[in-house]
């Protein structure tokens, strides 16, 4: 999805119109009112974010690994199985026009890809590499791989229990599953999860789905325009993404299906002459990450830095168990909910095992990663000399360095994708918002339009403000939705499996068809 760091407020771009008297007061508000936060959400943020007793692994990550890897093998491994099935349903071959829903296999597939696909892929990786080593990517291809089953039963889910409404529109999600779902089986406790879902939402919505990509849209743009002040990238964005979100999924869908695939092509394509041209050191480079997977080829933290690092980019980057995709899945147009659950399993394959992977290739295959002596992690060397270190950084520096050593226009084309996945991530999550606002406080035209209003304030804030402590919530807020989300997926997978049952018997005797359109 996206990667963390610190923001930075661009008061020098203000220096023509704000003294320094005024730019030090504005400065020391803004550490002021950052302390405050920092000091009140401190606990939470620590709390998500906590290693595991006796270990370095997040718990949180293991939390998610560790369903994925149970929905894998409590559903047969349905990711291996049905993958053949999944590609026929995003390509249209079972679709029905006539179905409930709002929007295709394809859009809602590209909409839940436009939320997770993003900095993440091109920044994170970089760190994760550059940390763990080339091993580290073994394991974010396994985890991504594992993650296919928890997309598969959320998405399930959330087509099986949404709210479908006369004028056509649909509305659905974990806090619609968790509600029905858990009264249909006579459990407790299911409203108070879906209100608690609802709630890390909205904040994840809000900060690491919006100001989070809008500070870093701005601070790509102003890095090659030269700096200016972040409320103009701000305004701009907003009016761009109101005009998107105002039409409401299908409009989202309508530009995410034709975002999506570009962003996509543009940065994989890169990838790929880059592989050409380095056609022979393919097969070294998946020598250096099979070996680093279980030696770490000397890394700091060794088999268990590589392992840790690995797991912890595929987590922070498909979503899988955190229950943002059920949200969008739950528009499609279908009468089966197991088929969105099918062509959702693609995600995690798309977004960590191949996009990742591409990125953790190119920065391997260089042949020009060295250990720097001090810190224990990968540098990209360049004659001897480091041109791009890990550090505190997001680890942009380092993707764009790998890139254009081969591509020497590559950083021009990386901000491009930058801006294009910021913009992709915040139009996705405004529906994810929208919707667990909407559960919250109601349907209705108001309702929505005050939500949107809202997210587009934010925006502009994002922009211009320095957010750190504000990020580092709202990133945890996204987290804590994964913790509400699996507890209850282990209660309600059982309502899929038999789902999964049914509709395989349909398929193989033949009443499941393709549809003639």
């Amino acid at each position: 999805m996206k990667t963390y760091q610190k923001l930075g407020l661009p008061l020098a771009a203000l220096a023509s119109t704000v003294t320094p008297a005024m730019a030090q007061e504005a400065l020391s508000l803004d550490d002021r009112v950052n302390a405050a936060f920092a000091t009140f959400t401190g606990p939470f943020v620590s709390l998500i974010f906590a290693p595991f007793p006796g270990t370095n692994f997040p718990w949180i990550v293991m939390w998610l690994v560790i369903a994925a890897t149970i929905f894998t093998f409590y559903f047969a491994f349905v990711q291996l199985r049905f993958f053949s099935h999944a590609i026929a349903l995003v390509k249209g071959d079972y679709s029905d026009p006539n179905d409930a829903g709002e929007v295709s296999h394809f859009q809602a597939l590209a909409t839940a890809l436009s939320g997770t696909v993003g900095l993440g892929n091109i920044a994170g990786v970089a760190v994760a590499v550059g940390i763990g080593g080339p091993g580290a990517t073994f394991w974010m291809i396994l985890a991504g791989l594992l993650g296919m089953a928890s997309k598969f039963t959320e998405c399930t889910l959330g087509v099986k229990y949404r709210n479908e409404y006369e004028d056509g529109t649909v509305s659905g999600g974990p806090m619609y599953y968790m509600s029905k779902g858990f009264k249909e089986l006579g459990l407790p406790g299911g409203k108070v999860l879906a209100v608690l879902f609802s709630i890390f939402c909205i904040l994840g919505a809000l900060g690491g789905g919006n100001m989070f990509q809008a500070n870093q849209a701005h601070a790509q743009i102003s890095g090659i325009v030269g700096d200016y002040p972040g409320w103009i990238t701000g305004v701009i964005f907003a009016a761009v993404v109101f005009a998107v979100i105002v039409g409401g999924i299908k409009s989202i869908a309508t530009v995410t299906e034709k975002v999506v695939p570009f962003m996509g092509i543009l940065y994989v394509g890169a990838a790929l002459v880059i592989l050409a041209v380095n056609y022979n050191l393919i097969g070294w480079a998946f020598g250096q990450i099979f070996a680093g997977a279980f030696t770490g080829l000397g890394v700091a933290g060794g088999f268990v830095g590589a392992l840790i690092q690995g797991f912890k980019r595929a987590a922070f980057s498909n979503e899988a168990g955190v229950g943002s995709a059920a949200i969008a899945h739950s528009a499609v147009r279908t009468n089966e909910p197991i088929t969105e659950g099918f062509v959702s399993l693609l995600e995690p394959l798309i977004d960590t095992v191949v996009i990742c992977t591409m990125t953790a290739l190119v920065i391997t295959i260089s042949q020009q990663l060295i250990i720097d002596q001090e810190t224990g992690n990968y540098v990209l060397n360049e004659a001897g000399t480091a041109i791009a270190t890990i550090g505190d950084t997001s680890g942009v520096a380092l993707t764009s360095a790998a890139f254009g050593s081969a591509i020497s226009w590559f950083p021009y084309v990386l901000a491009i994708a930058v801006v294009l996945f910021a913009f992709s991530t915040m139009i996705s999550w405004s529906y994810y918002g929208l919707k667990a606002w909407t559960y919250l406080f109601g349907e209705g035209q108001t309702s929505e339009l005050v939500f949107k209003v809202i997210f587009c304030i934010f925006i502009v804030i994002g922009a211009a403000a320095s957010l750190g402590p504000v990020i580092d919530f709202s990133d945890a807020a996204i987290f804590a939705m994964a913790v509400v989300n699996i507890t209850a997926l282990y209660f309600l997978m059982r309502l899929v499996r038999v789902e999964l049952k049914s509709y395989s018997a349909r398929l193989a005797s033949g009443e499941i068809r393709k549809f003639v359109h």
